[in-house]
């Protein structure tokens, strides 16, 4: 072959190769997928932090923080370097994880906005249906939990947007709207100014707090809410392993969000440390304290070896560090934190834990997202993918057995006036992703259109790219805009059997604008 007909060849294997995973979302669900395996029936947990950042574990190098649990899964399991939140703050991220699809297709474009809504198949309503026992414990932050009241105010728009776990498939659940107090939650003194006191009356709103299958939880909970949580948690993991049902536990920490309030005892281990951090920190190696339990009571009951085990965070930290905030998060050496697209925002701690099929004390660079879990869950169950409808997810268990090497179609993101699409290597934003520009810090240059970075050999994303590869730039814009095309024709209910129309209010805010 002539050199000239070698690149034509070439480049035209190029574009197969870049097409052929867009064209994918339109073939039946469950194309691609990895080649079926065996039906099988492992247990499976997931476990979510809130507002941890990438540096916050021991096993990813903090020099301070105590974190004996996650560093000892870490070395029995499997390590994701890379491993993305779908959105940088907390809704949309909860929502990727239960539908495997970007929150974008199904409207929870922000924290406390909009709801899960009810066309969308979660892994809850797929596993129970198989026979697994389901259970949601802690924060929801998917809906509201009442239909007349939201601890966010009327504007949370509570008959619009009322959508507990029982409504998606869990048939136990303890949980919350969103976040509470990571220590002595019913304590007035540790709620947010403001928000979740009594209207004309002493004392927390318990709405605002607790809820066991509907009924609120109105006697007061003292201590850790780390522990309060696994205190539900595991007895209902305990009654379906008596029962010999496979399990579904869903667990999602509040810590270390704020209130960060870190108690006596795990404060004592930090008392060289400012006491911002000590609060911090404190909330953090509780959290820690209790997956530990987890895992051990796992061993006990002889369900470890073949429970599906993951963790990761929600979103990157919050706040900026400061010397009197106790938002003392770290990205470690990334760029940007919650509420940003840059890698401090959506790249957070990810592992995975299953001794039946995983070789412990790996670790991997291979991009994974939460959109992924739902469509991995499902495959090492047995299976398929409910039909009719885009999935953003993709299967990792090639990736887990150590085979694929290379992601088949890129992970998109959006938020803002933001959104960004991000391959093995190349990492593009598009500041201007709401018809105008990223707002930039004060007295900063505007912030161009583009932005591209090459996030294996620059994960601080210090250098643009984007000047000096245009066609890199334009390929990568172009997918982008299919993308985001697609998750539009999704949110105006393409996707649904019965047309969904969106809520005005959305619909007006541009959000999804072009």
């Amino acid at each position: 072959m002539s050199e000239a007909g070698g690149r034509s060849a070439a480049r035209a294997w190029r574009l197969l190769c870049w097409s052929l995973p867009w064209l994918a979302a339109a073939l039946p669900a469950g194309a691609g997928l990895a080649a079926e395996r065996p039906a099988a029936r492992p247990n499976v947990v997931l476990l979510m932090a809130d507002d941890l950042g990438w540096g916050d574990t021991g096993y990813n190098g903090h020099p301070v923080l105590a974190t004996p649990s996650l560093d000892a899964m870490s070395a029995a399991g499997l390590r994701f370097d890379r491993f993305y939140a779908a959105s940088p703050v907390c809704s949309p991220t909860r929502g990727s994880v239960l539908t495997g699809r970007h929150p974008m297709r199904f409207g929870v474009f922000g924290a406390n906005v909009g709801h899960l809504r009810g066309e969308e198949i979660t892994l809850a309503e797929v596993l129970r249906g198989r026979g697994y026992r389901t259970g949601h414990f802690g924060k929801w932050h998917l809906g509201t939990l009442l239909p007349d009241f939201s601890g966010k105010g009327d504007g949370r728009d509570p008959a619009q947007n009322y959508s507990t776990p029982s409504m998606h498939g869990f048939e136990e659940w303890f949980s919350t709207e969103y976040s509470v107090a990571s220590w002595d939650p019913y304590d007035p003194g540790h709620q947010v100014p403001g928000r979740g006191l009594r209207d004309g009356g002493p004392g927390v709103d318990p709405r605002v707090l607790y809820w066991h299958n509907g009924e609120n939880v109105t006697r007061p909970l003292l201590g850790d809410d780390s522990r309060i949580l696994m205190d539900r948690a595991i007895p209902f993991i305990e009654e379906a392993v008596a029962a010999g049902r496979p399990f579904l536990a869903v667990i999602w920490f509040h810590a270390p969000h704020r209130p960060v309030i870190g108690g006596p005892q795990y404060r004592a281990r930090y008392a060289a440390e400012t006491v911002p951090r000590q609060h911090y920190y404190a909330a953090v190696t509780a959290m820690d304290e209790q997956i530990g339990r987890l895992r051990g009571r796992l061993r006990q009951l002889g369900v470890a070896e073949d429970t599906l085990v993951w963790f990761c965070s929600d979103n990157g930290p919050d706040g900026m560090r400061g010397p009197v905030q106790r938002l003392q998060g770290s990205t470690g050496p990334l760029r940007g934190r919650k509420w940003s697209l840059y890698e401090g925002g959506v790249r957070v701690p990810g592992l995975v834990e299953w001794p039946a099929r995983i070789a412990g004390g790996r670790a991997t660079d291979f991009p994974v997202v939460t959109s992924d879990l739902f469509p991995t869950v499902l495959v090492a169950v047995g299976e398929p993918l409910p039909a009719g409808r885009p999935y953003d997810g993709i299967d990792l268990l090639p990736a887990i057995d150590g085979w694929q090497r290379r992601r088949p179609r890129p992970i998109g993101f959006r938020f803002g006036n933001q959104a960004s699409l991000l391959d093995d290597r190349y990492k593009l934003i598009d500041n201007h992703a709401g018809g105008g520009p990223e707002p930039a810090d004060a007295g900063a240059a505007p912030r161009p259109r583009y932005e591209l970075y090459d996030v294996v050999a620059d994960p601080a994303e210090s250098r643009d790219l984007a000047p000096d590869n245009p066609r890199t730039v334009e390929r990568m814009a172009q997918a982008l805009s299919e993308w985001q095309e697609s998750c539009v024709r999704s949110w105006h209910g393409d996707d649904y059997p019965s047309p969904v129309r969106p809520r005005p209010a959305a619909a007006a805010s541009g959000r999804l604008s072009r």
